[in-house]
C-alpha cells in the first residue's frame, strides 16, 4: 500500500489572540471554501496562514515547516489576496516583474481585461477591473497555495463566471486554494470541501 500523500498545506492548532485554534489539511489541486458571517474570523485566518499576523501553531508546506523557511519565501508560495488589494505604484504594470509579463498577458483575456489596462493609472480602473487585476497579480507569482478573500465580490455575473473558469483551470493544474466566499453557488462550483467559520472557530460543513 502506498503511503498517504503529503498534504500541500498542513495546519495544526494555528491561533492568535483573536482567533483559533485552526487545524486542517489541504491537498494539491484542492479548493477549501470557507463561509460564515462578517466578523466571524475568516480574514484573520487567511492573514495567519500567510504569516502576516502574529500566531502560534504548526504550519507546513509540502512537509516543510514554516519555521524552517524565510518569511518572504513562505509568503511567495502561500499568497494572500485581500478583498481590497493594495496598490503602491501608479499603474498595474509596475507591480509585475519582467519575467512575469508573458504569463500576465496570457491571463488578461481570460478575465476579459484589455492589455491596455496595464498602463492605465490604477485610480482610473473600475473596482471590478482592479479586483480582477489583483487576481492576475497573485497568479503571476505562481503560488502553491492561494488565499482568496471574496475575490468576486465587486464583479458582474459575466466576470464572476470568467474568474471561476480561470480558478478551475488553475486548480486542475495543481494550485491549492482557500476561498472565502458568501456565495453558496460559488462554493459548490469551486469547492472540493467546505467549512464554516463561527465565533472564530472552523467546523466542517455538512455534505
Amino acid at each position: 500500500m502506498n503511503p498517504p500523500a503529503t498534504p500541500r498545506l498542513h495546519i495544526r492548532e494555528l491561533q492568535s489572540t483573536l482567533a483559533g485554534p485552526f487545524s486542517f489539511d489541504l491537498a494539491a489541486g484542492q479548493c477549501l471554501t470557507i463561509s460564515g458571517p462578517s466578523g466571524a474570523g475568516k480574514s484573520l485566518l487567511l492573514r495567519m496562514l500567510c504569516d502576516l499576523d502574529p500566531n502560534t501553531g504548526e504550519a507546513q508546506l509540502n512537509g516543510v515547516a514554516r519555521a524552517a523557511m524565510p518569511a518572504p519565501a513562505w509568503r511567495a508560495s502561500v499568497v494572500y489576496q485581500p478583498a481590497e488589494a493594495a496598490w503602491w505604484l501608479p499603474t498595474a504594470a509596475g507591480h509585475f516583474k519582467p519575467g512575469q509579463m508573458d504569463h500576465v498577458r496570457e491571463l488578461l483575456p481570460q478575465l476579459n481585461l484589455s492589455p491596455d489596462l496595464l498602463d492605465n493609472e490604477i485610480g482610473r480602473l473600475s473596482t471590478g477591473e482592479r479586483q480582477r487585476m489583483a487576481l492576475i497579480r497573485s497568479l503571476a507569482c505562481r503560488p502553491q497555495v492561494l488565499l482568496l478573500d471574496e475575490p468576486t465580490a465587486a464583479l458582474d455575473p459575466q466576470s464572476v463566471a470568467a474568474t471561476e473558469r480561470l480558478l478551475q483551470k488553475e486548480l486542475a493544474a495543481g494550485l491549492s486554494i482557500i476561498l472565502v466566499t458568501h456565495s453558496e453557488a460559488q462554493a459548490q462550483t469551486l469547492g472540493h470541501r467546505s467549512m464554516i467559520m463561527r465565533d472564530r472557530r472552523l467546523t466542517e460543513a455538512a455534505p
